[in-house]
């Protein structure tokens, strides 16, 4: 019963968190572009991308999820990366004209916006490591 409680609490936490909810967002708004395309873009440059998308979100909440503050800045920094990689991705996807300009934008701000909110989780996470 104890442990029900606990996790429901870090759930509830986690998905206040301003960094998470635009790390789902992020995911969200590649799938919504990326979810018609043909079946070689799909088996080419999407998976990449949807894994990337999701990746972000995903490392922010296995993070919440560490008792360490060593284990949650790993996973922090793997959620940073895969912000990167979504941005490469989402560069190519307009390279090969596979997504408008505009939907790169769009994304891309959210990427940035994101960017900020962990890079000052990050740095206040490594504030607690140094001073413990």
């Amino acid at each position: 019963m104890f442990c029900v409680d606990l996790v429901q609490i870090t759930i509830m936490q986690l998905r206040d968190l301003e960094v998470y909810k635009h790390s789902m967002l992020i995911g969200d708004k590649v799938w919504e572009a990326v979810n018609r395309w043909d079946s070689f873009e799909k088996n080419t440059l999407v998976k990449q991308l949807v894994r990337s998308a999701d990746s972000i979100a995903l490392n922010t909440a296995e993070a919440n999820g560490r008792f360490s503050y060593k284990d949650r800045l790993l996973f922090f920094y793997y959620s940073r990366g895969s912000a990167y990689e979504t941005g490469s991705c989402l560069q190519k996807a307009v390279q090969r004209r596979l997504i408008s300009s505009e939907i790169h934008k769009e994304v891309d701000d959210e990427l940035n916006r994101f960017g900020v909110l962990m890079n000052g989780l990050i740095r206040s996470l490594l504030n607690n490591i140094n001073n413990h």
